[in-house]
């Protein structure tokens, strides 16, 4: 499912399902499991990799809406979450 030009959606709720796979609940009512696993292995950037420690992946926040680690150490627009298009 896409967005609708303008459309604003919001993340209301996040459950960890597995290492690197998040279940995401969106604000009209869309539901999306991604694993960000393969985005992580795939970067080459060693501030995204650090993401490849568990604890680390797991220690994310849902501030105003928006999925981020750290102070915005990783983070990925709603869209593409919503998408579910984060490669």
């Amino acid at each position: 499912m896409k967005l609708s030009e303008g459309q604003v959606i919001d993340i209301v709720r996040v459950e960890q399902v597995s290492a690197y796979t998040l279940k995401m609940f969106f604000s009209d009512g869309a539901e999306r499991v991604i694993n960000f696993e393969p985005f992580l292995r795939t970067s080459h950037n060693p501030l995204i990799r650090a993401y490849l420690d568990p604890e680390k992946f797991a220690d994310f926040t849902l501030e105003y809406g928006n999925l981020m680690w750290d102070d915005y150490g990783l983070c990925f627009p709603i869209a593409d979450l919503y998408e579910n298009n984060i490669c």
